[in-house]
């Protein structure tokens, strides 16, 4: 494929090496993943004792939401590695990583030493931080948040299976972006699928319905599992008082989300260590008419197509106002008896 814009074609860049999409990635990490990113180049600051016998390709720190930071062991590979003898097994390391303590505090010191022999870095840090502590800072976001971002120049076929079989490793923590480089002399673009910005609502380039997913049980004990004791409060009162307004309501559990339907989804929950997400088929200016005491997240155009509704997301970390939210959902499940009423009409 070709990619044509201010009046040149570009043309696919094929890497014959992965150092080189590595240099892109880190490169250009803030123009990809946004302003508000770090990216510690993992394979020239860490020996691979600190991470149990292996070394990811960087270090990736997600500071836009200052109440809910992400961390991320990177892996970069090329589409054409295999990916049970080398992409498979180097993801299946990590999650071990995530599950050891011991390795996690090695990890820590490390980054923590890292940190505070390169000035530029400590700054840029102590920016995002404010007066928070770096150390506890770096041991609060490798606890709080496990994620692996897996970066590859083109499609794996293998990936919609193995998240499927590993709904409980691959399924929750892996984030897959494809990542494609386009060329025209010295001019390049950059196409990335899906979005950066769209990773937690499209998790993977495949858009799976309901019904593909239809033979595969997932349960609200499967999106609960490991969050702190506030979100199971959270999710538990959501639940409780919005079954009140009807009890045709269904929560329904999906691979990626709960979806909240009433005839059909007026609602999507996306289950967090520290929050949860409610997505709601509302547009984004409504939902700040009603919401005041959340925070609510603009959805970028491929989020919403996704959805196949204008909509927004209520980002939920407490549950006080929580009265809030279900007005939102009365309001959605009386916009959808209207429909029906008039349809039947």
């Amino acid at each position: 494929m070709n990619v044509f814009g201010n009046g040149k074609k570009f043309i696919e860049h094929i890497f014959s090496k992965e150092e080189e999409f590595e240099k892109d990635i880190i490169s250009f990490h803030k123009l990809l993943f946004g302003q508000n990113t770090i990216f510690i180049d993992a394979k020239r600051k860490i020996d691979s004792k600190s991470l149990g016998g292996t070394i990811p390709d960087g270090f990736f720190f997600d500071l836009s939401d200052k109440n809910d930071p992400q961390f991320y062991l990177v892996e970069i590979e090329l589409k054409t590695h295999s990916f049970f003898s080398h992409i498979f097994p180097q993801i299946t390391k990590f999650f071990a990583f995530y599950k050891n303590h011991k390795m996690q505090k090695s990890l820590v010191e490390k980054l923590f030493s890292i940190i505070n022999t390169d000035e530029q870095l400590k700054n840029e840090i102590k920016s995002h931080l404010g007066d928070q502590e770096i150390y506890k800072f770096l041991s609060d976001i490798i606890e709080n948040s496990q994620n692996i971002l897996l970066i590859i120049d083109g499609e794996k076929k293998e990936l919609p299976e193995i998240i499927d079989t590993y709904s409980d490793t691959w399924g929750k923590m892996v984030k897959n972006l494809i990542v494609k480089k386009y060329v025209n002399n010295d001019d390049m673009i950059f196409i990335m699928e899906p979005e950066y910005e769209a990773i937690d609502y499209i998790p993977d380039s495949t858009n799976h319905s309901e019904e593909e997913d239809s033979g595969i049980e997932y349960s609200e004990a499967f999106h609960l599992e490991g969050v702190k004791d506030k979100v199971k409060l959270i999710y538990n009162e959501i639940k409780n008082k919005s079954m009140v307004i009807t009890n045709s309501l269904i929560y329904n559990p999906q691979k990626y989300y709960i979806s909240i339907k009433y005839n059909k989804n007026i609602a999507y929950l996306q289950i967090r260590k520290k929050k949860i997400r409610l997505i709601a088929m509302m547009p984004e200016e409504q939902l700040i008419e009603r919401v005041k005491n959340f925070k609510i997240a603009h959805l970028s155009e491929s989020v919403q197509k996704f959805y196949n509704n204008p909509c927004a997301a209520i980002e939920i970390d407490k549950i006080e106002n929580i009265d809030e939210v279900i007005n939102v959902l009365k309001i959605l499940i009386k916009q959808e008896s209207e429909k029906i009423k008039n349809s039947i009409e």
